[in-house]
């Protein structure tokens, strides 16, 4: 859910985990999928159904990028080039 109503509890939201998972990535830099998995599960209650939207949301934004070959999420942040 992105858009979150009047009935969503703050802390369980997309929009939330996104934010959980973007500060445990920046600083890693470089973390496996499955303990940033466990690290979701841990943080929040029900955080494993939330784990992938959050996840194609810093996708999406092209905050972290994904490596088959370790099977690791990188951070790669904004790239400011003015």
């Amino acid at each position: 859910m992105l858009r979150p109503n009047k009935h969503t509890h703050p802390d369980k939201t997309i929009i939330n985990m996104s934010f959980l998972l973007l500060s445990y990535i920046k600083k890693k830099r470089l973390e496996k999928y499955d303990s940033l998995l466990e690290y979701a599960k841990k943080s929040i209650e029900g955080g494993h159904f939330l784990f992938l939207p959050a996840l194609n949301l810093l996708f999406l934004l092209g905050l972290v990028e994904y490596h088959a070959k370790t099977d690791s999420i990188e951070y790669v942040g904004i790239n400011e080039t003015i």
